[in-house]
């Protein structure tokens, strides 16, 4: 589903190893947690994942196109809800959603049957044709989960997706990233939320200092470390911040 093969990304002119020789797959029917302090390189790495950054150095294929040589076929392949989304803000949500399912040419059909679902689980209804720079920042969170999902896409993408998010809604999310999984389809995503990862990841990645220092499933890895939780696992192999 996603392949990431000895990449790496530097910056200062090469001083500083943002990602460092990284590799780690995903399989199909997961939940993937992508774990790191801030400064670990998990948004530079999610910004290759989905094109948004180059490539430089190692390869990245997902569900099997390449990301370098194949873009537009790897991009049809996801769905990615940024950390901080940028929309346009003089749409309206309806007409923010309709130009995602354009995009990705899905049907009026599937497109209704996708957002009537997705507007009821995030009680944003009343708000969808209302203009977008009217929202706040969880209902511009709200918008972009739909829009990212609109093509029911194989791999789900998301950086700190909690962020923003009231109770409801980000219960909402959980329960869309398990029925995603259990569709035998796959979730990527950065979170700081050690206890949510614990909770619904089948499998994490631990990074520190652009370096994958744990990578397997959580049951094993849990077992392995003398059954401590995923916080106290995290705070051994990559504890610290980004000073």
């Amino acid at each position: 589903m996603l392949e990431i093969n000895n990449v790496s990304m530097a910056y200062a002119n090469g001083k500083i190893n943002a990602v460092d020789g990284l590799s780690f797959s995903l399989k199909a029917g997961e939940i993937f947690g992508f774990l790191g302090a801030n400064g670990a390189g998990k948004t530079t790495t999610i910004k290759m994942v989905t094109g948004i950054l180059p490539v430089k150095s190692g390869s990245i294929t997902v569900c099997g196109h390449d990301i370098t040589k194949d873009p537009i076929a790897a991009k049809r392949a996801f769905g990615f809800v940024p950390d901080s989304p940028i929309i346009f803000d003089k749409y309206t949500g309806r007409e923010y959603i309709d130009f995602m399912a354009d995009v990705y040419g899905v049907s009026k059909q599937d497109r209704e049957r996708v957002t009537s679902d997705l507007l009821k689980r995030f009680s944003l209804a009343d708000a969808f044709d209302k203009r977008i720079s009217g929202y706040s920042h969880g209902m511009k969170q709200k918008i972009a989960i739909i829009g990212a999902l609109i093509h029911s896409p194989s791999l789900w993408i998301l950086d700190e997706p909690m962020m923003g998010l009231d109770p409801p809604s980000a219960f909402a999310l959980k329960e869309l990233m398990r029925e995603h999984r259990d569709a035998g389809k796959t979730v990527f995503f950065s979170t700081h939320v050690l206890d949510v990862a614990e909770k619904i990841c089948d499998r994490v990645a631990i990074i520190n200092k652009g370096k994958l220092v744990l990578c397997g499933d959580m049951d094993e890895i849990k077992r392995a470390q003398g059954d401590e939780s995923l916080e106290e696992i995290f705070m051994s192999v990559a504890g610290g911040s980004d000073e």
